[in-house]
């Protein structure tokens, strides 16, 4: 009974504990190559961008309840990560470099609020290849005697990569493929190739650059390659390898007639050709001397011992040894070379040039410029000599200074010649370039050591001819004067030149040319000027061109042209065609004016219209430009206009005036008359916008008529000509009846006249003159007491008497305006009384009868 009761206590603490008890949470673990869990066994590579999302810490609470996440580092470490408490996402904050931190401990943490539960983790960095290949102890300096064996290592290089795999190894070569030296890839040994040599006289120093480079790998997802560079300096030591070298080889030596016995010859030098560490060196003549001359051991000096008398031979041949001496003092390397020496006379005479009293060393000259080409300066006598003999006696001739214009002959001389300078470049010798030419005649030797020598001055005073023509400092002068110029006004200097001297050199002008006959020209300056009595208008020759010519006395010359512009002036005022005109104006269309200025130029002929004078004032503008006129916005009726005018008509007097732009200005006034009609008007009589349309140019309407004429004039000739070819043909001998019929024929001619007259006749009728109303107490029993007056009617046709001659037909004329009348009806009242139209045929009559008496019309 007890025991039982202790049992169910212990079970009743039991249940009691398990409902107090809250479980940690915990991560999960889910191995190698999981980027969510608990980061066990967690990699990253060194070139992971920072901000990435590397890696999600996931974990749960057995009780479900919310859970956070914590990152923490070692105080003396960076803080690479950080961690969203969240979600467990853990960026990457820093920059990894494995080089430098291959793992990163970390400790991680998730907590349910009440319990929180740790864990140490690893992250291990893993490599990428962002790392290049460094050389290690640099610089790399060496020295290589120059005799060693080709094949030879010469120096170790050595470059460490921290990366690792390919990454991190390192191969190398060199920079320079045509390099005598090789370099082992993958040891870096240094090598002189195989059949290679170093040269210490050749090239003491080398520069060999290797290249380092690693094995590639990736970068930030690309594969990438980094290389180093390093030169390496080989410098050459210099061994004894030479023979001695001589020095200003060939050698030749000559003794004179007056050398001493003693007298050094000549000297010879050599040197070691090991230039690096040289020998000293002896000289020794080996043979060819016969006792006739020594050789200083030392110094190379080659002197004679004997007297030039004593010596048996000309030329000696000697050879002369030379012998280094090692450092243990031991003969080493030798050498040998050829001196010749010569017995000669002794040259000492130079070369002299004579004239005709004994030597001398000017010679002058006067000739005239411009010679002949190949032509001998007789004028000149020189003679050269050289008192010594053979060799010693040969020279060569040579001008200096001459620049090419003459040659000298003979260009060698044995002992004695006669000089001859002859022309080659006849162009150059110009009196005008050089009065004076000038240059030298020089001697020298050939074939001695002393190269004597001796020159002569030659001087050649040119006398001028006449060989050049005057020349104008320009090929055409261009000139402006004022049209109003007065008579002998100056216009344009024109300048020539003639190189030449004296009378040569003088110049005349001349003028000629369609353009010359209003200007002069003095004949030593070359001022053109006006003729006195020269009237010049620009409206009439705004420009003259002739030409202008330079002579000299003999003759010769050259030519240039003249221009000559006229500037404009003000001389014309502007001209109205009418000093009354008059215009009629449709509204809203403008009427134009016109003045014409006959001045040749702008601003002289620009013209400028305005309204002077107008009763009331407030009715039309103008554009000063144009001269078109018309009325004012507020005008837009004819009802408008008669609320204006005095008589309520519609006829306006203005005083326009055009004035041009000129200085001083000049006006014009005219008086203008204008007939105000409306679109409406003539809209309602066809025939009187026509004539509105021809108001101003009233040959429009003769034209048109007598061109209508014309055309049956021509109808009627071809039907003429037709039947009169077609009886022509058809002529045979026929009764006497039929005969007389023929004779009788003019009568259809006189009803095609005839009808040709009426029908003329009826399209006159078509127009009618209307000055007045009509008459409402007419008789209107008669139809042709309603009309108005008839225009003219045609004049009669011409007789039809028989005649062989052709006959004269007359196309008859209209005098007076005309207007279009309805044929067959009854008149409208309303349009035969309308005033515009009366105005238009009244001012149209007028014009037409003026047209008349000053034309004739066919």
């Amino acid at each position: 009974m007890r025991r039982g009761w202790w049992a169910a206590l212990a079970l009743g603490l039991l249940r009691l504990c398990l409902v107090q008890a809250n479980f940690a949470p915990h991560f999960f673990d889910n191995g190698v190559g999981s980027t969510n869990g608990n980061m066990a066994l967690f990699s990253l590579p060194e070139d992971t961008p920072v901000g990435s999302h590397v890696y999600t810490l996931n974990g749960t609470d057995p009780e479900g309840d919310p859970i956070s996440y914590h990152i923490s580092f070692d105080p003396s470490a960076r803080s690479v990560f950080s961690v969203d408490p969240t979600f467990g996402n853990i960026t990457l904050v820093e920059e990894l470099d494995r080089e430098r931190e291959d793992e990163i401990e970390a400790i991680i943490s998730i907590s349910d609020g009440l319990n929180l539960v740790t864990e140490k983790v690893v992250i291990l960095v893993t490599d990428a290849n962002d790392e290049a290949p460094r050389f290690i102890q640099e610089p790399y300096i060496v020295l290589v005697p120059e005799d060693i064996p080709a094949g030879s290592s010469i120096f170790k290089v050595h470059a460490v990569d921290r990366d690792t795999g390919s990454g991190g190894s390192v191969t190398y070569f060199l920079q320079n493929l045509h390099s005598p030296f090789a370099v082992d890839r993958h040891s870096g040994v240094l090598r002189l190739q195989s059949g290679a040599t170093l040269d210490y006289e050749r090239s003491r120093t080398h520069y060999v650059t290797v290249v380092a480079k690693d094995g590639g790998g990736r970068l930030h997802g690309a594969d990438v390659v980094f290389s180093a560079t390093t030169t390496v300096t080989v410098n050459v030591e210099d061994v004894q390898d030479m023979a001695p070298v001589f020095v200003g080889t060939p050698y030749y030596g000559y003794v004179y007639e007056d050398t001493l016995p003693g007298s050094e010859v000549l000297k010879v030098v050599a040197m070691d050709g090991d230039r690096g560490k040289p020998n000293p060196i002896l000289y020794s003549l080996v043979n060819g001397s016969d006792g006739a001359f020594e050789i200083n051991e030392t110094s190379g000096d080659i002197s004679v011992m004997q007297s030039p008398a004593q010596l048996q031979r000309e030329v000696y041949e000697l050879h002369v040894q030379v012998t280094e001496i090692s450092p243990v003092g031991s003969p080493a390397a030798q050498a040998i070379v050829p001196v010749t020496i010569r017995i000669v006379d002794l040259n000492n005479h130079p070369p002299t040039f004579y004239g005709e009293s004994g030597p001398q060393n000017r010679f002058e000259l006067s000739m005239n410029e411009h010679p002949p080409q190949g032509e001998i300066l007789r004028g000149l006598k020189i003679t050269v000599n050289d008192s010594d003999q053979g060799a010693n006696a040969k020279f060569n001739l040579q001008l200096v200074g001459a620049r090419g214009i003459f040659r000298v002959v003979p260009q060698t001389v044995l002992n004695e010649a006669q000089v001859t300078i002859i022309v080659e470049n006849s162009a150059a010798i110009d009196f005008e370039k050089s009065k004076v030419l000038t240059f030298k005649l020089l001697a020298l030797e050939v074939n001695t050591p002393e190269k004597f020598s001796s020159t002569a001055d030659v001087v050649i005073q040119l006398l001028d001819t006449n060989d050049n023509i005057p020349k104008f400092n320009s090929h055409y002068y261009v000139a402006r004067i004022p049209e109003n110029a007065p008579g002998g006004s100056s216009v344009v200097a024109v300048t020539a030149v003639d190189p030449d001297t004296g009378q040569w050199g003088e110049v005349k002008y001349s003028i000629y040319g369609t353009g010359a006959d209003l200007f002069l020209i003095h004949p030593s300056t070359g001022l053109i000027y006006t003729q006195p009595w020269a009237s010049l208008d620009a409206e009439a020759t705004a420009r003259y061109n002739f030409f202008v010519k330079a002579e000299d006395m003999e003759g010769k010359y050259s030519i240039a042209e003249v221009y000559i512009t006229l500037s404009d002036v003000n001389d014309h005022c502007p001209q109205f065609g009418n000093s009354i005109q008059k215009k009629t104006m449709v509204l809203g269309t403008p009427v134009k004016i016109e003045a014409i200025d006959e001045d040749a130029e702008e601003p002289n002929n620009l013209v400028d219209y305005s309204i002077t004078h107008a009763e009331p004032a407030n009715v039309f503008d103008i554009d000063a430009h144009t001269g078109e006129i018309w009325l004012k916005n507020s005008i837009r009726s004819l009802d408008a206009l008669h609320n204006i005018t005095p008589g309520r008509d519609c006829i306006w007097s203005l005083e326009v005036q055009a004035k041009d732009r000129g200085s001083p200005s000049f006006s014009t006034t005219a008086l203008l008359k204008i007939d105000i009609t409306d679109a409406e008007t003539l809209s309602r009589s066809p025939m009187a916008a026509f004539l509105i349309q021809t108001k101003d140019n009233p040959m429009k309407a003769v034209g048109l008529l007598v061109g209508t004429m014309a055309t049956v004039v021509a109808i009627t000739v071809l039907i003429s000509t037709a039947t009169f070819w077609r009886n022509k043909k058809s002529n045979k001998v026929l009764p006497v009846r039929r005969v007389v019929r023929k004779r009788s024929a003019p009568a259809p001619r006189t009803i095609r006249i005839e009808w040709l007259k009426s029908k003329s006749a009826k399209a006159a009728t078509k127009f009618v003159l209307k000055e007045k109303p009509p008459n409402e107490n007419c008789n209107n029993n008669s139809p042709e007491s309603s009309l108005p007056p008839r225009a003219p009617a045609l004049p009669p046709p011409p007789s039809m008497a028989p005649s062989t001659g052709a006959a004269h037909w007359t196309v008859p004329t209209v005098s007076g305006s005309l207007t279009p009348q309805q044929s067959q009806l009854p008149p409208n009242p309303k349009t035969m009384g309308s005033p515009v139209q009366s105005t238009l045929i009244s001012e149209l009559k007028q014009k037409f009868e003026k047209s008349m008496h000053s034309k004739a019309y066919f």
